[in-house]
């Protein structure tokens, strides 16, 4: 509720500013004409006539209207969802935007444009040649909105600090986040079209991280959504009962479907077992990397008896069948530490327990060093625990090499930790801090604690002695198991929101639209197999080559094609779509989806070397566009199939088009260079001998480049 009371619209109009900033729809705008002069609008005085009525009966026409005032946060793709809730039915009213008789709506259309952007409206990024005279053909919309600065300073943070320490006021920068008057005369010509459809263009904040310098979808944030809030005890503490989406299907998975990738244990900071490295000449290298860094048999380093991954499989005869274990054994496995002399970490306990929950091993160690810290708050580990102990490290290592064969499977939390406290390399591993990733994403982490609560609804560490550490492998085990019976999809964000299809399958037409009393119904039109991602639970999903082919989609899904059976008769209430030849051409993706290749998929942040060539600037910005003509010409048919889908609408439909990101080919490119840096930084190599090097300068513009990729742009409007 905070976050939309943040962009609650204000009633004081900016002085200066002219009074009249409500629209409507782009065909009936002359209404508001004719009750004010100075409105904006192109459309003729027969439009108020039009919209009374719709296949000859009256209708009450939906309207948009965007109050004059200052947004105080640019507007979110979630928002944009929540208005097709709204209309729908099944959202709350948003406070961004009024919709005046928002239950007459009758269809909605959101079509997604990657590739375009705010700078592409203002000047800053050309998209048609200049004329003779130097000049940009048609006028720049280049004049700051009332309580705007004249110049923005380059480090607004640094700017921002100093004014505060000199008891000045911040300057106004509600301007940026406030939607932005299209005219045909302020607008490049190939972006001309749309002022003949929308009124304004709005800034549009793709969903993210900032902190961690993190894009998430800009498709999940349509396309998925959070159940509607029930009323909840504010009492409650910790994490809350997991809610699972409605229609939810757990789908029994075998365990090795959760073994930790290579990659993934690389970026969970594993030591990689030497089963990994088939050539001589990688083995060797690893030899000396783990020389390097302290983590070799000379430092007490030992690998598990594992002599190749094929060595793992066991027989198909030894398999039950239906058993998730496949012949598997598994342990799970926790460890107490301390601090010991030199501000080390040494073992102090290790327990490990069976598949059926059994205590395999749970022994107190005795550190090699002096200790300095016990860390009972943590451990529960006392001076007099371990005063009479002489089991060492290398008793506990011996027993783990003849339990940990070729075909056990180690589950834990964060175990790469317990791993490093046992000196001791594994190649098949279950983390379940992995396969229960923390909502915000990586680098982020959910507790053990959190984690059990949530999913198991019970209680552990929460005795004052430490925890119990066969207490956190039981938890552990019974998280994996939960995982094997429910699926892929279980403790993940994606089971805890919901498609927007089948939520809108709950709520039925009123009795004013055609076909009352009838489920909501929705589509998908994109290229490739949208069936196979989020189009999996849609009513239509159309796969499509082109963007011709999207457009064509769009009518039929909307209006209904009798030659398709799959499209109800009418069309679906609600279509979402995406046309992609501009993205493709300024290399915000790294190639097309083929409808033939059902394996085949694209990423949101492409490597840089497999982007589209441009014409480069020679100072490396990230924003080189493609040729002036050639550009011009995909704006151009861009712009001309946006007009082509709305032209085929019905009345009463809302329109929404949103460009997904800004450009995101910085931080596609600056994430492999990090990526890079951490595998050799892990390998131990000096830092003089690094090929990739990550400091403060690279960590900063990293986060300018999320910032920027978070920057999309949006249009809205009801036919």
């Amino acid at each position: 509720m905070g976050r939309d009371r943040k962009r609650k619209l204000s009633s004081d109009d900016p002085v200066g500013q002219p009074t009249p900033q409500g629209f409507g729809v782009a065909d009936t705008l002359s209404r508001l004409q004719s009750d004010n002069p100075s409105s904006e609008g192109s459309n003729g005085s027969h439009a108020s006539k039009k919209r009374k009525r719709v296949d000859g009966e009256k209708v009450k026409y939906p309207d948009l209207t965007y109050a004059n005032g200052k947004l105080q946060a640019p507007i979110r793709i979630a928002d944009l969802q929540g208005l097709l809730l709204y209309c729908f039915g099944d959202g709350i009213a948003p406070q961004w935007i009024s919709m005046k008789h928002s239950g007459h709506v009758r269809k909605v259309v959101v079509l997604m444009v990657p590739g375009l952007e705010m700078g592409m409206f203002d000047g800053t990024i050309p998209v048609q040649q200049k004329s003779a005279t130097g000049e940009q053909e048609t006028k720049e919309p280049k004049s700051n909105p009332p309580g705007a600065t004249e110049e923005e300073p380059k480090d607004e943070h640094t700017a921002d600090y100093e004014r505060w320490k000199q008891g000045l006021p911040l300057p106004d920068r509600s301007h940026r986040f406030n939607p932005r008057s299209l005219t045909r005369e302020n607008l490049p010509e190939p972006l001309q079209p749309l002022a003949d459809m929308f009124p304004h263009i709005w800034p549009v904040k793709a969903p993210g991280d900032n902190k961690y310098n993190k894009v998430h979808s800009p498709l999940q944030a349509i396309l998925m959504s959070s159940p509607p809030k029930a009323k909840s005890d504010d009492s409650h503490k910790g994490a809350r009962p997991a809610k699972v989406e409605k229609g939810f299907v757990p789908k029994r998975t075998p365990i090795t479907t959760f073994v930790t990738s290579r990659e993934d244990l690389l970026e969970n900071d594993f030591i990689l077992h030497p089963v990994f490295f088939t050539s001589d000449e990688e083995k060797s290298s690893q030899v000396e990397a783990r020389q390097r860094s302290g983590q070799s048999a000379e430092d007490g380093w030992v690998d598990t008896r594992v002599p190749t991954l094929e060595s793992a499989q066991p027989p198909d005869a030894e398999i039950e069948s239906g058993s998730v274990t496949v012949g598997r054994d598994v342990f799970a496995l926790d460890c107490e530490m301390c601090i010991t002399q030199g501000g080390q970490s040494e073992l102090t306990r290790i327990s490990m327990v069976g598949w059926d929950g059994e205590v395999v091993l749970d022994e107190l160690v005795k550190p090699a060093r002096p200790v300095i810290n016990y860390l009972t708050r943590y451990s529960g580990i006392t001076p007099e625990m371990l005063e009479p102990v002489t089991t060492t490290l290398d008793d506990i290592q011996q027993r783990l090499l003849t339990l940990l064969t070729p075909r056990a499977i180690l589950v834990g939390h964060s175990l790469n930790s317990d791993l490093t406290a046992l000196k001791l390399v594994h190649p098949f591993i279950v983390d379940t801090s992995i396969i229960y990733p923390h909502p915000r994403g990586p680098p982020l982490k959910c507790s053990l604690k959190w984690l059990t609560q949530k999913y198991q609804n019970k209680q552990i560490q929460n005795g004052m002695a430490g925890h119990d550490s066969i207490e956190d492998a039981r938890a552990v085990l019974e998280l994996v198991k939960l995982k094997c019976e429910k699926g892929e999809r279980w403790g993940t964000s994606e089971v805890s929101n919901e498609s927007i299809f089948r939520r809108l399958s709950r709520s039925t037409r009123p009795s004013h639209v055609p076909r009352p009393g009838e489920e909501r119904t929705g589509a998908v039109v994109d290229w490739g197999n949208p069936e196979r991602g989020f189009g999996a639970q849609a009513t239509v999903s159309i796969g499509c080559r082109d963007d011709d082919a999207v457009v064509s989609g769009v009518s039929a899904v909307i209006n209904g094609d009798e030659s398709n059976p799959s499209i109800p008769a009418g069309g679906v209430d609600f279509a979402w779509a995406r046309i992609r030849d501009l993205e493709y051409l300024r290399g915000w993706c790294s190639r097309l989806p083929d409808p033939n290749n059902a394996n085949e998929s694209t990423t949101l942040f492409p490597p840089p070397e497999e982007t589209t060539p441009t014409t480069s600037t020679g100072n490396g910005d990230s924003t080189d566009l493609p040729q002036l003509e050639v550009l011009t010409d995909t704006v151009t048919r861009t712009v001309s199939n946006i007009s082509r889908i709305y032209d085929s609408l019905p009345p009463c439909t809302l329109f929404m088009v949103y460009s997904g990101t800004g450009d995101p080919r910085e931080v596609g490119r600056l994430q492999s260079v990090h990526k890079k840096y951490r595998e050799e930084f892990k390998s131990g190599k000096p830092w003089n001998e690094l090929t990739y090097k990550w400091t403060d300068v690279e960590e900063q513009a990293l986060k300018k480049a999320c910032e920027r990729a978070r920057e999309g742009c949006g249009f809205m409007c009801v036919k």
